[in-house]
């Protein structure tokens, strides 16, 4: 596993990780800005606890099955965000010649309290970014931005990413609990993603259609840069905004 800064040298257990109060966002506030960003500390942390944060503040209320990596995101000892990388889109690597699997990452969650401050969000990517190009073989990262949810990607953007344009628009599943799942989540969960399975076991499928995402490259090897299969895009910006 990745050992990002500011980490400890035990392994982060499942029950000591708390997250935020009210009482410890009062006491940040007499910290500079500069200070308080660089007081945040990134580190591994259990699955269950990244599924617990994500399913309670991320808009999709949910951890993404394939998950290989999870990060906690602290600040005066307390969680107060998570960031997950995993398998992806099954054919998302594609994009890049020669690339295998392996060579890929999709940044699959990253949620952050509103508590934190300014550029947290570019701060938790660096980190990131730094410790999976130096502590493991990935060779480049794949997230994607919700224009049904107002999102953009302007974090990546912000951060030098290269935009691929719109993605596919793949429907997600509710089994009847209200989460909405990718086929991927569903197979790793239930050990299929079929609805005439689901059906056959008397669990009736909702299909959730979803719009079309922005999709956005990082490459850690910048030799993969140059394989990219498709041309890049302008970034995509708000209606009434120059560029």
């Amino acid at each position: 596993m990745c050992k990002l800064e500011g980490e400890d040298t035990n392994t982060t257990c499942a029950v000591g990780v708390t997250e935020s109060t009210a009482s410890s966002r009062d006491a940040r506030r007499g910290l500079r800005p500069t200070a308080a960003l660089q007081s945040l500390r990134v580190k591994p942390i259990p699955f269950t606890a990244a599924k617990r944060i994500l399913e309670r503040n991320h808009y999709l209320h949910s951890m993404p099955g394939g998950t290989k990596l999870a990060f906690g995101v602290f600040f005066e000892g307390r969680l107060e965000g998570a960031i997950t990388f995993g398998s992806g889109p099954a054919n998302a690597y594609k994009m890049v010649s020669e690339a295998s699997p392996s060579d890929c990452l999709t940044l699959s969650r990253l949620w952050l309290s509103d508590s934190l401050p300014s550029n947290s969000e570019s701060r938790v990517l660096g980190v990131t970014l730094r410790a999976l190009r130096k502590h493991t073989k990935t060779k480049f990262v794949i997230s994607y931005a919700d224009p049904s949810q107002g999102h953009l990607g302007t974090i990546y953007q912000a951060t030098g990413w290269v935009y691929t344009g719109l993605s596919l628009a793949m429907p997600m599943f509710d089994i009847g609990d209200g989460k909405p799942r990718h086929s991927r989540s569903l197979s790793h969960s239930f050990g299929s993603h079929s609805i005439k399975h689901f059906n056959s076991h008397g669990v009736e499928v909702r299909v959730i259609p979803q719009s079309h995402k922005h999709r956005y490259f990082y490459f850690l090897d910048k030799e993969y840069k140059g394989r990219l299969r498709v041309e890049p895009k302008s970034y995509p910006k708000k209606k009434g905004e120059n560029g």
